[in-house]
C-alpha cells in the first residue's frame, strides 16, 4: 500500500515523533508505515485520517499492481 504520510505530516512541520504521540504508536511505527514496510490496521488507518482530518483514501492508495475493490 503507497501512503502520503510524510507529505502530510512535512505539510504540518510534525517529526514523526510528534505524530506518533498523536496517534499513541512508536516513532519506529510510523517510519515503517511511511517507508512501506508496514501496512496500519483499519483502526490505526482511521485514527490517522481523523488526526489530518481528511479522509482514508487521500492517505492511502493500492499499490501497483494491487486491485481495488
Amino acid at each position: 500500500m503507497k501512503n502520503k504520510l510524510k507529505v502530510l505530516r512535512a505539510e504540518r512541520d510534525w517529526t514523526q515523533a510528534d505524530l506518533a504521540c498523536q496517534l499513541d504508536v512508536t516513532r519506529q511505527t510510523i517510519n515503517a508505515i511511511e517507508k512501506g514496510k508496514y501496512d496500519p490496521s483499519l483502526p490505526l488507518a482511521f485514527k490517522i485520517a481523523e488526526v489530518f482530518g481528511i479522509p482514508i483514501e487521500q492517505i492511502f492508495s493500492p499499490a501497483n499492481g494491487e486491485s481495488g475493490p
